[in-house]
Parts: C-alpha cells; sequence; structure tokens
C-alpha cells in the first residue's frame, strides 16, 4: 500500500468508528409511551400489566391519569387510550394531539373523529366473542398472520369495535359481523370522519377493561403489531 493511502486509511478508521458507535447508540435509545388509564378505577392492574408487558418489549411505559394534563403527549413516541378511563370525562381531550394514538374504548371513537356519532351503529361492544374475522392480511397490523377465522381470545369475552371513515386500513371484523371493525388504522393525514384529518396514525384495537390477560397467541401478536404499526415501527 503507498504512503498516502495508509495515510488516509489510519485517518478513516477513528471516523467509521465513531460513526458506527452514534448509531448504537441512536438505536438504543428506548422508545416512550404514555397510557392513558384511570388511575382510581377496579382494573388499575390490568393497566399496569399491559405497562409490564410493553416494557419486557423494551419500551419505557409511563402510565398516566386521564385527569393529568394533555401536555405529557408531547413528549412520547406513542400515546395510549386505556378503555379503562371514563370517557365521558376525557371526550376529545387527545384528539389533536401529534403524537400516534392507540385506543381501545370505543366510546372515544366519535370523540377522537375515527368514526361517527351514533352508540351501537358507528362504534360499540359485543359481550361475548371469541373470534375476529382477519380480512386485511397483507398489512402489518395483521401480524403475519393468515386471513380468515382467527381465534383472538382463550375464553369469550367482550369486544369493542368501530365502524371507520374511508381512510381507514381495516384489518379484521367481528366475525360474522363485517360492518364492525375490531382493528383498523389511520395513516397521518388520512380522511378520517366528518372530513376530519388524522394528526398522526391512529389505531382502534378491540380490548375491554380486563380482557389483556384473556388474549391468545394470535391476539397478542396483533396487540404488539397494533403498538408497533402505530408508533412507526412498520
Amino acid at each position: 500500500m503507498k504512503p498516502f493511502k495508509f495515510l488516509v486509511s489510519l485517518l478513516l478508521i477513528p471516523l467509521l468508528l465513531l460513526t458506527s458507535a452514534f448509531a448504537a447508540d441512536s438505536q438504543a435509545v428506548p422508545k416512550k409511551v404514555l397510557l392513558v388509564v384511570r388511575m382510581e378505577g377496579k382494573s388499575l392492574p390490568i393497566d399496569q400489566k399491559i405497562q409490564q408487558h410493553l416494557a419486557s418489549r423494551g419500551y419505557v411505559v409511563t402510565l398516566h391519569s386521564q385527569y393529568a394534563p394533555v401536555d405529557a403527549a408531547q413528549d412520547t413516541d406513542l400515546v395510549i387510550l386505556s378503555s379503562t378511563v371514563r370517557s365521558r370525562d376525557l371526550l376529545g381531550a387527545y384528539r389533536n394531539v401529534t403524537a400516534p394514538m392507540l385506543t381501545w374504548e370505543s366510546d372515544l371513537l366519535d370523540d377522537m373523529g375515527m368514526t361517527a356519532k351514533r352508540a351501537d351503529t358507528d362504534f360499540g361492544k359485543v359481550e361475548k366473542e371469541r373470534y375476529v374475522w382477519l380480512v386485511n392480511a397483507p398489512h402489518p397490523l395483521a401480524a403475519g398472520l393468515p386471513a380468515g377465522a382467527l381465534n383472538v381470545y382463550e375464553k369469550p369475552a367482550a369486544m369493542n369495535w368501530g365502524k371507520p371513515g374511508l381512510g381507514a386500513a381495516t384489518i379484521a371484523t367481528v366475525y360474522g359481523q363485517p360492518d364492525k371493525a375490531v382493528i383498523f388504522g389511520y395513516e397521518k393525514g388520512a380522511t378520517m370522519d366528518y372530513e376530519s384529518l388524522a394528526p398522526a396514525r391512529r389505531v382502534m384495537f378491540f380490548l375491554d377493561n380486563e380482557t389483556f390477560t384473556n388474549l391468545s397467541p394470535s391476539g397478542l401478536k396483533l396487540f404488539d403489531a397494533a403498538v408497533d404499526w402505530a408508533m412507526g415501527s412498520h
């Protein structure tokens, strides 16, 4: 090797090492999740299990009272609105937050602009169900699972659903009821309902207050896919 090329190589080595170290540090920064819950509710232990599950996947999760200021959402990578909140008190407080958002509270869907406003027509809950119908298997929200009937609960339980606007990607519906979507998502800028645009990704998932621990392995895969996609990991 010529002396000049050898010198250039020696100078480049520290730069390459520094670049690699910077990239490693960037990848190591954990993403932050704000999990909005009702702290006084009897279902708080279930929200804590969700917090623990997300922490096991490398996320930093803060439990946030629904009565605490919304400003905390400005410094987070994902806001999750649990169904344990008292929806009549929260309403559209988080509607215009520019962070991605995931919820399983059907009574908030109209307040968030994710569906129209008629209860039991545009959003609602089925009390006893175990299966969903996966209709959009190629989408990342489907977690790589095959299209068709899918067992998502270990035993029949309540599922929240909504009827999304035309800008949504519908992933799964209540089994045998194709007009009731249990998993759907909006890309940032997509038209939701009443011509409102999604400020960031918005996702609806089918859980109820205490059904997280009832998820089957497939149901848990779908849950993780909902978190990851909403946050922009896919």
